[in-house]
């Protein structure tokens, strides 16, 4: 049953609901919804917002204040989803993906509190989860066996062989040594430790892999029994649900079994500094020349006090919110680094707020320069005063924050959560996450009177304040060598006093753990969801379309709040050579200059009459030919309804008349190189996925060009130069800046599609200024990347850990065996390759993934100590479909898949989703036979489309790891093709 619009009588304050008391009722206008808090006899809090929105969400939290670094609260987080009292299968958490119509599931741990949210549009799936999760968190079964998985065990390389080599291994334990390779890592455990040294947050939540063996299982339950206790617990729940219904729920399954309980999870003030500290950190990075960052980082006020939060999160929009900011103009001209340092702006997230900023992409050595640069642009703001004009167009920025309700990024009602949650955990009014009337008003009478707020806040708050930490990062070429000796010494040391008995203990152990993992456990214990749930049909909202001159335009009424969206989609003629330039011109196009204005006064322009504007290319391909691919680059923006023309203007100039410069474009350049460079230890998986995609596929190829490791060497030849370049880095500009120009002529000759979305009285909106752009009438063309060649391909980065990759070609969308392909990849995922990988394998993650548009079937793991091993598990699939599946294991698949053709929407994405949609062919009548079709998917369908697909000639391969992976998998017949990233 699907969640509809019901109306609950919501209580008052004083009312009691069994052994609740309601203490707070609060309209929240903004978002036409209201906030219940409520305290339960026991301690608990519960946080209720009812709203018409029929995606009902939830979590409960736990403040959790580690000690040291040995990673309990993210141990914990992992082994409370591995089995409990009522629900006691190995691994509930991931066996309840494929039951459920979820829109999120998740667990998170921060640095001082745990969260276990999920969202659904199901009112029976809700129920579902609700219990899944409540027994989870506090009744989980916490076994021995989970702790060795994914904390850390000993374990021999042949796990029966004690004469073989001992290491350390653990599903925790590899995910942190592959997060602890990044600088921003790295920046942010650095960051804590160094402003509050005193408190949990120097301590590492995720756990160091250094510390992670100190671990003990029983420090592990016993932090959960102090932690994990309603009397700690911060529930939430938000949508157009009973809010009676979900606390007898919550008294039922969990508050009736508990007495109070009394626990100091209480964080104090950190004693301030006497005298500004530094800090000097490394990372295993072999970037010498431009791999090291430089913050200078300020401890504040508390970040629940209301007043405080507001003031210091405008002023850190005002100097560092745009390319023309106050602060960030001068550190980015500087040319010392590339870009802002990672964590650059105001942080709510300790308990006393923090102010940071400083610049990454920097030489090692610079960190005095850029500590004397912030401190003397700092000066000379607070010295000068602030542009009263920047301070309102920040003031507009957050007025759309308060009224966008988007489940963009993260759902909205989990969006709501995570707002109030900050306040509410430090002990401040949770309300104050949620609306900022009164704070606002009291800020803006206090501009009105003349009184220099954020200059002195600058000067006492910043340049006065001796609690300051200059953070310096920089990359060690040696350090991962180090790090691989010292965990060898580790071993040797934990290891040096064991007996024949404790190494027999070890095989033992491993033995066991292996034969849990190989058991067959009941799933139908967990409560599931029937194919009878899917909904049939696909979002159909109303629009408009008229054709203006050579311009399509759809216009779509939707709830937005007062908010204009607005898409143009240039469908693009033949680009030949200049695909390569496409994604770094939509880049630079809205960093840049437009008619007229230089990049400082238009993104000054931008940030006082819009909520932002975006380019972006993407490729597109037809519902029933995988080769008739087309590309398309966009521009996207938002705005107040007021301000619905200005928009309008600003996307006409940016299209139109785009102004780029030489130094410009530098800087720009080498912030994207920057970026990409530190994304690729963090998202190996995606960066493979695509490189071994594009050796099959026509679109994969070309988005591969767009945003994968392609990219990434462009970009590198032209800023760092290289075989084949221009010796200065000028003429590589000047190079550039001519085939920009050549590509805008493109643009203005493509077809234009255009989408307005706004409430019904704000549709009439003028768009002819940027209509009447395109006026030729150059055919939409296919794109011709270079195609890779077919052989294994390795990249190789700063990584101790795997990220593998293997894909196959498949058919189009509309072809018959398109549904059968996408539920054989969830199969595959959720029933072999998690338990395989993961469980056994150690890897973080493990996923197989199907793109139904791109007809590309694909394996990948996720910061995996193995290749050889994992590639052999991609390889055995037609072993593993061979074997005994059943109508459980098929329905589980179709319901997983199904929730992947039915995506979460909301006002400001539904209507463009449908009108661009319909423009590509994937109308609603296509999109609803698919779905008739996988619905109708059987096991025999499963095993065929593998048989026929994914085949040993049809492979392509690649991955991205740390060292060359050829030695390992010779034993497979696979010999790759090395470069270094």
């Amino acid at each position: 049953m699907t969640a509809t619009s019901t109306a609950h009588r919501l209580p008052s304050v004083g009312d009691t609901l069994g052994r609740y008391t309601v203490e707070r009722t609060e309209a929240l206008p903004e978002m036409s919804g209201t906030l219940v808090l409520l305290r339960h006899e026991n301690g608990a809090r519960h946080a209720h917002v009812a709203r018409e929105d029929d995606n009902l969400a939830f979590g409960v939290t736990f403040p959790t204040v580690p000690k040291d670094s040995t990673g309990v609260a993210h141990i914990l987080e992992h082994n409370v989803l591995m089995g409990s009292r009522k629900y006691p299968v190995p691994d509930p958490f991931f066996s309840m993906l494929p039951r459920s119509l979820n829109t999120f599931m998740n667990a998170m741990t921060a640095s001082d509190w745990t969260t276990y949210p999920f969202s659904t549009r199901n009112v029976q799936d809700y129920d579902n989860l609700l219990s899944v999760y409540l027994d989870a968190t506090f009744f989980p079964l916490l076994r021995y066996e989970s702790f060795l998985q994914d904390g850390h065990r000993f374990e021999f390389e042949t796990p029966d062989d004690p004469t073989t080599t001992l290491k350390l291994q653990g599903v925790v334990y590899n995910e942190m040594k592959g997060a602890m390779a990044s600088a921003g890592s790295v920046m942010w455990r650095s960051l804590g430790q160094a402003l509050y040294p005193d408190l949990t947050y120097a301590n590492n939540s995720g756990g160091s892999p250094e510390h992670i063996p100190e671990l003990t299982y029983e420090g592990l339950r016993a932090f959960h029994a102090a932690h994990y206790h309603p009397s700690n617990a911060y529930f939430y729940s938000y949508g157009n649900q009973s809010l009676e219904h979900v606390l007898e729920r919550v008294e039922d399954q969990v508050m009736s079994q508990f007495p109070a309980q009394t626990l100091d999870v209480s964080i104090p003030d950190q004693p301030d500094f006497g005298a500004p500290r530094r800090m000097d950190v490394v990372y295993p990075g072999t970037d010498t020349e431009r791999g090291a960052q430089a913050l200078v980082a300020w401890k504040l006020g508390r970040s629940s006090d209301p007043d405080l939060n507001l003031r210091w999160s405008v002023l850190s929009d005002v100097l560092l919110g745009n390319a023309g900011a106050p602060l960030t103009r001068p550190l980015i001209d500087s040319g010392l680094g590339s870009a802002l340092a990672d964590f650059s702006g105001y942080r709510d997230s300790f308990r006393e707020g923090a102010f940071a900023v400083g610049l990454k992409g920097l030489s090692a050595g610079k960190a005095d320069e850029v500590e004397a640069l912030v401190l003397a642009t700092l000066r000379q703001i607070a010295d000068a005063g602030l542009d009263p004009a920047l301070i309102e167009s920040s003031l507009h920025q957050f007025e759309i924050a308060q009224k966008e309700v988007s489940n963009s990024g993260y759902p909205y009602g989990l969006q709501v959560m995570f707002r109030l949650l900050g306040p509410w955990l430090y002990g401040g009014d949770p309300v104050t996450g949620l609306r900022l009337d009164t704070e606002l008003d009291h800020l803006r009478a206090d501009l009105a009177g003349g009184a220099r707020v954020f200059e002195t806040m600058i000067g006492e708050g910043l340049l006065d304040n001796p609690h300051r930490v200059t953070l310096n990062v920089t990359p060690d070429p040696e350090l991962a060598a180090r790090t691989e000796q010292s965990e060898r010494e580790l071993v040797g040391r934990l290891s040096a006093d064991f007996t024949d008995e404790d190494r027999a203990r070890i095989v033992r152990e491993s033995l066991q753990l292996q034969s849990l993992q190989g058991q067959e456990s009941d799933p139908n214990v967990l409560p599931t969801l029937t194919l009878a749930d899917v909904p049939a049909g696909v979002a159909r909202p109303e629009y408009t379309a008229e054709q203006a001159g050579r311009a399509l335009v759809g216009r779509v009424p939707q709830p937005t709040g007062g908010l204009d969206y607005l898409d143009v989609q240039v469908r693009l003629p033949e680009l030949g050579e200049l695909l390569d330039v496409l994604p770094l011109y939509a880049y630079a196009v809205t960093r840049s200059g437009a008619a007229g204005q230089d990049y400082v006064a238009l993104a000054r322009r931008a940030e006082a009459v819009t909520g932002g504007v975006s380019a972006s290319a993407a490729v597109g391909t037809a519902p029933d030919d995988l080769g008739r691919v087309r590309l398309a680059l966009s521009f996207s923006g938002k705005a107040l309804a007021r301000n619905g023309g200005d928009l309008v203007s600003l996307l006409r100039d940016v299209i139109a008349q785009p102004e780029f410069t030489r130094e410009r474009l530098r800087q720009l350049l080498e912030q994207r190189l920057a970026g990409l460079k530190a994304s690729v230890v963090g998202s190996g998986n995606a960066y493979a996925d695509r490189l071994a995609s594009a050796q099959v596929s026509l679109s994969a190829a070309t988005d591969e060009r767009l945003g994968g490791l392609s990219l990434l060497a462009n970009l590198k030849a032209i800023v760092e130069g290289g075989e084949g370049q221009p010796e200065a880095l000028d003429d590589r500009l000047d190079a550039l800046l001519a085939r920009f120009a050549e590509l805008h002529a493109l643009i203005l000759r493509g077809q234009p599609l255009l989408c307005l979305t706004a409430l019904p009285g704000d549709l009439e909106l003028d768009l002819t200024s940027i209509t009447g752009l395109f006026t030729g009438d150059t055919a939409v063309g296919v794109p011709t990347p270079p195609r890779p060649a077919r052989t294994p391909q390795a990249r190789l980065t700063d990584s101790p850990v795997a990220f593998n990759a293997l894909a196959y070609p498949t058919v189009p969308y509309t072809h018959v065996d398109s549904p059968a392909l996408l539920v054989l990849s969830r199969l595959l995922r959720g029933e072999y390759l998690l338990p395989e990988i993961r469980e056994k394998g150690g890897a973080y993650g493990a996923a197989a993934g199907f793109d139904t548009r791109a007809g590309v079937f694909s394996f990948s793991s996720y910061r995996d100590p193995h290749v050889r091993r994992t590639y052999e598990v991609f390889q055995n699939v037609q072993a593993f479909l061979a074997g005994d599946l059943g109508e459980r294991e098929l329905t589980e698949a179709i319901l997983s898949a199904s929730k992947l053709l039915d995506p979460l929407t909301s006002p400001d994405t539904v209507g463009r989703l449908r009108f661009f949609g319909d423009q590509g062919g994937y109308t609603p009548e296509v999109q609803e036979a698919y779905k008739a079709r996988l619905l109708a998917v059987t096991l025999d369908d499963l095993r065929r489309v593998a048989a026929t697909y994914l085949t040993p000639e049809r492979a392509a391969y690649a991955l991205v790891a740390g060292k060359d992976p050829n030695a390992d998998v010779q034993e497979l017949g696979l010999e790759f093709e090395v470069t270094k990233i």
